[in-house]
């Protein structure tokens, strides 16, 4: 990385915190928000009874506006903030936050009343050029500790800082004879830490002032290895106070040393060396507990056992002006006009729920019922497999004969209602035509958004559709084309 004198780049990060008894929260919160906006900063700040909390970044005339206005108060009078620079904005957005802790630690801990010692980062330097025996704890995270730490440091293991009261009562019993010097990335975690462990009998206890990050400002990376993680988008500072070269997985949010990034496990946007097993784990589980459900929605088939068929009848243009039993007719004329006649009769064409006549006139766009009693379904092939799942497709390996939507003789042997039962709550819709005596691959999405951009693919031939047809013989031709349209639009 090439060097750059830090004051040269555009944008200033602040961290800084204070343990102060705070009042008029919400008013301070509407004050600051407002400010901060005004200054175009970026950043949350953290207020609560106990004190504030912050991460700011924006340019440093601004940011040093934000920091006299709070300073202005008597509360925050000293209100000490650590710096860096960056040539980009870290944050996305700003946040002001009333929060119950300032840190969360779940315990009862005031940091003002009874601190730990602060032990400068020159001292601790001393301390290690000199070799004394002492315990050097890193209460961070596991998955920053993995980022770098300190030469000598004993890491705390930690997934979540609220379960440090547990961890400590794994420490070995002759560290609470010893001095003990505790450190954090910025201290503020410390600030709680250390009156915990001086609670639970630890005797010499200090924590290291201003964390990792103000042992970086005053003294480099002597005795350290590595970076330091922080929350924000450059992921970590090297002693310089720079951003460095770890990156951050999107999936799984851990940090990615060059190492990490060199692996054949990477995938940028997708999954890294720590989530790429678990990841497609994951994926197969997935597939697997839908095709198991799919499995127990077909058993038995939902048409088998005898329902009431209620099955839309819609007048198109062509056949407005005609009696009812004359449309149905024409429209369905293979069932035979007496059994029309017959089921109008016995009151299974409704109009709004009411029965209808079979003179009556029918009208484009009017909407008829037609109640099929003790309707059994035929069967059909359940042998679906789920070849791909995510947030936005599902694919499928559709088997025939099984219809894609309720047609004909199918209402409920279908995939659509198959789908519905083994997937409540969402409503996958097919991309693509793929008829119920074909079978293949169809391509379902989860909302209309997808919806509009997948099947627009298939109308614009931007996805090409390959059938293959089994033929029992030899066709009398070696060659067969046909230029018939699927459909007569005129």
């Amino acid at each position: 990385m090439t060097a750059v004198e830090p004051e040269t780049l555009p944008f200033l990060n602040i961290a800084a915190y204070k343990f102060a008894a705070l009042d008029h929260l919400p008013e301070r919160r509407a004050v600051l928000r407002e400010l901060c906006t005004r200054l175009n900063l970026k950043g949350t700040i953290m207020l609560s009874e106990e004190g504030i909390n912050l991460f700011i970044a924006g340019t440093e005339s601004d940011v040093r506006a934000l920091l006299t206005r709070l300073r202005n108060d008597a509360l925050l009078s000293d209100l000490y903030a650590k710096e860096s620079y960056s040539n980009t904005q870290p944050f996305s957005r700003m946040l002001v936050k009333l929060k119950k802790e300032i840190i969360a630690f779940g315990i009862d801990v005031d940091p003002v009343m009874a601190p730990s010692p602060h032990l400068p980062p020159k001292e601790l330097k001393q301390w290690l050029d000199e070799g004394r025996e002492f315990n050097l704890l890193d209460v961070r995270n596991d998955y920053e500790v993995r980022v770098g730490t300190f030469d000598r440091a004993e890491p705390i293991g930690l997934d979540n800082f609220r379960d440090f009261p547990e961890a400590i009562e794994r420490l070995p019993e002759d560290w609470q004879e010893k001095p003990l010097v505790m450190f954090c990335t910025g201290g503020i975690r410390c600030e709680k830490a250390g009156p915990f462990m001086e609670r639970a009998g630890f005797q010499q206890v200090y924590q290291l002032a201003g964390g990792i990050l103000q042992y970086f400002n005053d003294c480099g990376g002597d005795h350290y290895h590595g970076d330091c993680f922080v929350f924000d988008q450059r992921v970590a500072l090297n002693p310089q106070l720079q951003e460095s070269d770890v990156a951050q997985c999107f999936c799984c949010l851990l940090p990615l040393t060059a190492e990490d990034q060199e692996s054949a496990l990477y995938r940028p946007g997708e999954s890294c060396p720590n989530c790429a097993n678990s990841v497609a784990e994951q994926h197969a589980q997935n597939i697997q507990e839908l095709e198991a459900r799919i499995h127990s929605a077909c058993q038995p088939l939902p048409g088998k056992a005898p329902y009431e068929n209620r099955r839309p009848l819609n007048v198109p243009l062509r056949f407005a002006g005609q009696t009812l039993l004359d449309f149905l007719d024409s429209l369905h004329p293979h069932i035979g006009r007496e059994t029309w006649a017959a089921h109008i009769a016995n009151g299974q064409i409704l109009r709004k729920n009411e029965r209808a006549a079979p003179d009556q006139v029918v009208a484009a766009g009017e909407s008829f019922v037609h109640i099929v009693p003790e309707t059994i379904e035929p069967n059909v092939a359940t042998e679906i497999r789920v070849l791909h799942m995510d947030d936005a497709l599902l694919v499928i390996d559709k088997p025939a004969p099984l219809p894609v939507h309720p047609c004909g003789r199918y209402n409920l042997n279908t995939i659509a209602k198959i789908l519905k039962a083994a997937m409540p709550g969402h409503h996958p819709r097919p991309a693509h035509r793929l008829d119920a005596n074909t079978s293949g691959i169809l391509v379902l999405t989860f909302s209309r958004e997808f919806a509009r951009r997948v099947q627009s693919q298939f109308s614009n031939g931007s996805v090409e559709k390959i059938y293959h047809a089994r033929i029992h013989g030899h066709p009398a031709a070696d060659t067969i084309r046909c230029d018939q349209p699927i459909h007569d639009d005129s």
